[in-house]
């Protein structure tokens, strides 16, 4: 692979060697749970008595989280689109939670002669959690391999929740939902969008630190809104929505982002709503969180309220995210040959950069080096 990149230096990837797809990562059987639980909540102190209540909701699927087969596909799907247009570049799977863990995908890129990587990740949108706790992983794992006399330079494409590819295959995913239960049922449904709970510190704190805060929270209301919009215009009708949050796991004295997804689902029912898409914008595949937290609680709180309810799919492999997450890879590549690049937006005109910006979104438990930033 690397003669083949040194041969071949003019592809629109160029000067990256390897595509590294960067994910949380989930358990694969029951003897993983615990360790990867102690392992996303190392340094917050959590006793395993309130890690194995949120054990549980693994070992209800047999202690696998989806999560890594989803990758895999998306993998298989981002390497059909790179072979289509003639792009020679590997895709390797690096995790920060479980095996495949992202220092290995490092050290396997350096050991084949690949030292400038491009990550992509599994997170679409801006907060300590979705942006910066993964560019602190890649300093860690570069970190640990320069104490092995290794060295790899790594860069990451720009958070993407109003990227086309992604806000777009979002806004036709719901939109056919919302088109097929109104032919089933002749009523407008009510659109209920959901995303992942954080603390109310970390939405505030979300963004750079000369900006007002809250981005996290104002990108899922700007996509859920334009999305409402494309239903409503699709439908000829007037749609109503909502914001919900669900995978609340803090103690109880601290405040998380509301609604949550069930209590509001018994709000809608006491207004006179019977039916309702839901919408899980804040996820790019049907991982734990949408399997456990929406089709297996949410779905029976529908049933307990008698209301008819469609959950719609994730992103996933959809071929539009699929094409947009390749698309953000070339124009990341095309910044690092120091080229000027349109960044295409949807919703707005506020594309985030690809290097984040002095205290984006910052480490609120203590600091910590993280990589592809200005600071």
């Amino acid at each position: 692979m690397e003669e083949q990149l040194s041969e071949v230096e003019d592809h629109d990837l160029y000067p990256y060697q390897a595509i590294v797809l960067t994910s949380f990562g989930g358990p694969e059987g029951p003897e993983e749970v615990m360790p990867f639980l102690r392992r996303v909540t190392s340094g917050r102190g959590i006793p395993d008595e309130r890690l194995e209540a949120v054990a549980e909701h693994y070992l209800h699927f047999g202690g696998k989280s989806p999560i890594n087969d989803q990758n895999r596909a998306l993998i298989d799907a981002l390497r059909t689109e790179l072979d289509r247009r003639g792009l020679p570049l590997p895709v390797l799977f690096g995790n920060r939670n479980s095996e495949p863990f992202l220092v290995d995908a490092f050290r396997q890129a350096q050991d084949e002669g690949m030292t400038r990587l491009l990550s992509v990740t599994t997170s679409a949108y801006s907060c300590y959690s979705s942006c910066r706790q993964y560019r602190e992983d890649i300093a860690a794992a570069q970190l640990e391999l320069r104490e092995e006399g290794k060295e790899v330079h790594v860069d990451k494409v720009r958070q993407y929740w109003n990227h086309p590819g992604f806000a777009g295959a979002n806004a036709r995913i719901v939109t056919e939902g919302a088109r097929q239960m109104h032919e089933r049922t002749g009523v407008v449904p009510h659109l209920v969008f959901v995303t992942h709970s954080l603390p109310v510190a970390m939405d505030d704190t979300s963004g750079p630190g000369d900006d007002e805060g809250n981005l996290y929270s104002a990108q899922h209301a700007e996509l859920a809104a334009a999305i409402t919009a494309e239903v409503g215009a699709t439908l000829g009708e007037d749609v109503e929505h909502d914001l919900t949050y669900c995978s609340r796991s803090g103690p109880p004295s601290q405040p998380w982002l509301e609604p949550d997804v069930n209590d509001h689902l018994a709000v809608l029912k006491e207004r006179g709503v019977q039916h309702v898409v839901l919408a899980p914008i804040g996820f790019v595949s049907d991982h734990m969180e949408v399997v456990f937290d929406l089709d297996t609680e949410a779905e029976e709180t529908a049933q307990e309220l008698g209301l008819d309810v469609l959950r719609v799919p994730t992103v996933g492999t959809d071929t539009e995210f699929v094409i947009g997450l390749v698309d953000l890879a070339v124009e990341r590549a095309a910044q690092a040959r120091g080229e000027q690049v349109a960044l295409p937006t949807w919703p707005g005109s506020d594309p985030r950069p690809a290097i984040c910006r002095p205290g984006c979104c910052p480490n609120l438990r203590v600091a910590a080096p993280a990589a592809c930033g200005s600071d």
